[in-house]
């Protein structure tokens, strides 16, 4: 049941009260987390990779306080382009809407847009989660939405600039389900792999949609699905932490702390590796539409 406060496109719609897989996919990558043209490339190319593998596509966003599921391919190009576009995380549906302004969502915003549209799974590019500075509660609001919204969400783990051991004890506690994709090591973003265990493996879309229709039937929130990034495109990690160094002493020599710093590192590992982490970036994005098309087709056929 959509919730009445909640806009979806006609064909997200007509999607879900004809119970067809439906896939969310976020609009901060757009907005803030790639450049133009890459960001419109990108989310034509994950929406395609959702249509490809038999489910609808539903970008979200907040447009003039209207929270929307499912972008028309006009507004996701308005979106790539135009200046200023607010960052909502969970914590500013209420500002965005109440005050009528438009934003790009979050993952933990995202989810919970989606959880209100009956939408099951999300794709993304990476979750957030603990920073790796010395303030304890840097703490993504991901990782909260997650243990409270079931929504499965498919990602490449967490994004690499973060803390991944903290981030992982984290979801732990929260009791939160990290399923690898054909991989027993957690997914760390660009990076090819990580020497963290996943709480699960599974090797099928089918797998990880029994997996997680148990675990939201016995009162679950929300699951990760991470696979790692194409292989021909990830980062070796050494020269991974190299860049990373150097981007995040650019980031206190210019004072970027809080929500601006994610943006902020990512932008400039982008320029330090002459556009590998792009490249990266861009290829899990849609790699992971495709996955999470396939688990919501798996989902939507039941057991």
């Amino acid at each position: 049941m959509v919730a009445p406060w909640l806009t979806p496109s006609a064909e997200v719609r007509a999607a879900l009260a004809a119970g067809r897989p439906v896939v969310a996919l976020e609009s901060t990558l757009i907005a803030h987390g790639l450049p133009w043209p890459d960001n419109l490339a990108t989310a034509r190319g994950a929406e395609a990779a959702v249509r490809a593998a038999g489910a609808v596509p539903a970008t979200v966003a907040i447009r003039d306080g209207t929270p929307t599921v499912g972008l028309a391919d006009d507004q996701l190009a308005e979106l790539a382009r135009a200046p200023g576009v607010r960052k909502a995380s969970r914590r500013d549906l209420g500002a965005a809407v109440g005050l009528g302004r438009s934003a790009a969502t979050t993952v933990s915003a995202t989810m919970a847009l989606a959880r209100a549209a009956g939408v099951r799974v999300f794709a993304t590019g990476g979750i957030g989660g603990a920073h790796r500075d010395a303030d304890p509660f840097d703490i993504s609001a991901d990782l909260a939405e997650l243990a409270r919204t079931p929504v499965l969400v498919v990602c490449a783990g967490a994004k690499s600039i973060l803390h991944l051991p903290r981030t992982l004890e984290v979801l732990e506690t929260l009791g939160v389900p990290v399923l690898g994709y054909r991989t027993d090591a957690f997914p760390a973003f660009y990076v090819a792999g990580s020497d963290l265990e996943v709480s699960c493996r599974v090797e099928t879309p089918a797998e990880a949609a029994a997996v997680f229709a148990a675990h939201v039937r016995m009162g679950g929130g929300g699951a990760v699905l991470a696979q790692p990034c194409p292989a021909d495109v990830a980062v070796p990690a050494d020269e991974f932490r190299g860049w990373l160094a150097a981007a995040e002493a650019d980031a206190r020599s210019a004072g970027v702390t809080g929500a601006k710093l994610t943006p902020f590192l990512l932008a400039r590992l982008a320029e330090l590796s002459g556009g590998r982490t792009l490249a990266a970036n861009r290829a899990l994005i849609v790699a992971n539409a495709r996955l999470a098309a396939e688990v919501a087709v798996a989902l939507a056929a039941g057991p």
